[in-house]
């Protein structure tokens, strides 16, 4: 015999887990009123959510970048929805905080070893599935993470992206430099920290190019690979964070205003991470 399922009790299950009224209802319907069985068939519908909108893209989101206190390591954690109604949606920017600061908290070595952490008495992959349940549309966990001896963040307005940049050295104004520079990366988006960075893919891509944009100019064929040289240069100016022109000052390029702050220091390494 099913237990009776009073309108308190779907009450309640909808207070902690954030789901439906009707998903509330047939849950505690088919759990016989038992509430931890009721949240347990929530969180397999959720995952059998996830599973029918495996193909459904997930481009919008929060993006949340965190240093520790001794500014030497550093997080950006992106959780990515469906819809920018959800992404707006407090809870959820909630969710993606308390993600980021147990990234900050443990550093795991990856994207696995963070979905095992430990988050308000369950775990990372227990706070995805009930956001997952509460909001019925695609919810994607990304993580990157970057040590060094100063770690600077930024994250850009409506959490639209976040960046961490690493320096090689500490020191009087290097954190504030590098957020400086965590906003260029953020603003004129590199594809390395300078030339020796650049895959070589996209070398050997912009070669090809150049080339062809020479020929089509009508270039003799002897002379395109000394041009497409000239033009990779100019890439690399453009495209490479050390190399580019300063947004907030276009006379120095960023490896110049560091260099003003103190004679050696320089990017490590940055991270950035962008939703779409």
């Amino acid at each position: 015999m099913s237990a009776i399922v009073s309108a308190t009790d779907v009450k309640k299950l909808r207070d902690m887990t954030g789901a439906g009224f009707s998903d509330c209802k047939k849950a505690l319907d088919e759990a016989a009123g038992d509430f931890e069985k009721a949240i347990e068939i929530l969180r397999k519908k959720g995952q059998k959510v996830s599973a029918k909108r495996a193909d459904n893209e997930a481009k919008e989101g929060v993006v949340i970048a965190l240093v520790s206190d001794d500014q030497t390591r550093g997080v950006v954690v992106k959780l990515s929805s469906e819809t920018d109604f959800v992404a707006k949606n407090q809870e959820f920017i909630d969710g993606t905080q308390a993600i980021a600061a147990a990234a900050l908290a443990h550093f795991p070595a990856d994207l696995e070893a963070l979905k095992a952490l430990p988050l308000d008495g369950g775990t990372v992959t227990t706070r995805l599935e009930e956001l997952l349940t509460k909001f019925s549309e695609k919810i994607e966990l990304s993580y990157e993470k970057l040590e060094a001896a100063v770690v600077s963040p930024y994250i850009h307005m409506g959490f639209k992206a976040g960046v961490l940049v690493g320096l090689n050295e500490n020191g009087d104004g290097v954190y504030d430099a590098g957020r400086d520079v965590a906003m260029q990366v953020a603003a004129m988006k590199p594809v390395a920290v300078d030339k020796d960075g650049v895959d070589q893919t996209i070398i050997a891509k912009e070669i090809e190019i150049g080339m062809e944009q020479a020929r089509q100019d009508g270039k003799p064929e002897q002379m395109l690979e000394k041009i497409a040289q000239g033009k990779l240069q100019k890439f690399f100016k453009e495209n490479t964070l050390l190399n580019q022109q300063f947004v907030k000052d276009n006379s120095l390029t960023i490896q110049d205003f560091l260099r003003g702050v103190s004679k050696g220091l320089t990017v490590t390494e940055f991270k950035h991470v962008t939703l779409g």
